[in-house]
């Protein structure tokens, strides 16, 4: 049997990867910013938000929570959303990381 070749890569390279792949959808760009706008957990009115069908927003849902940029707690028949903040400082911290080191090693080549 094969090595996959996220073998090859570091456990942090790729959950940067996997962050970054769920971040890649404007609608996921889209749920993340509905849910900073309403600056609390939200419970199922992205349908009524967004111009997707339930089974499609729920598919972006589950992406993000997967790649644990959100996170939700089962309340009655429905569950509420809200960010990961340990994982949007992660986010932060990995961008500030690649800006300083570009900055530091900007040679003016390109």
């Amino acid at each position: 049997m094969g090595a996959s070749k996220s073998d090859f890569f570091s456990p942090q390279q790729n959950q940067t990867a996997d962050i970054f792949k769920a971040l890649g959808h404007p609608a996921r760009i889209a749920i993340i910013e509905y849910i900073l706008s309403m600056n609390t957990c939200i419970c199922g009115d992205l349908v009524e938000v967004l111009p997707l069908s339930q089974a499609t927003v729920s598919q972006h849902l589950r992406e993000l929570k997967n790649a644990n940029i959100i996170k939700g707690t089962i309340e009655g028949n429905g569950v509420c959303y809200c960010l990961n903040e340990e994982t949007i400082k992660h986010i932060k911290a990995i961008l500030e990381l690649y800006i300083e080191s570009s900055e530091k090693k900007n040679t003016g080549c390109c």
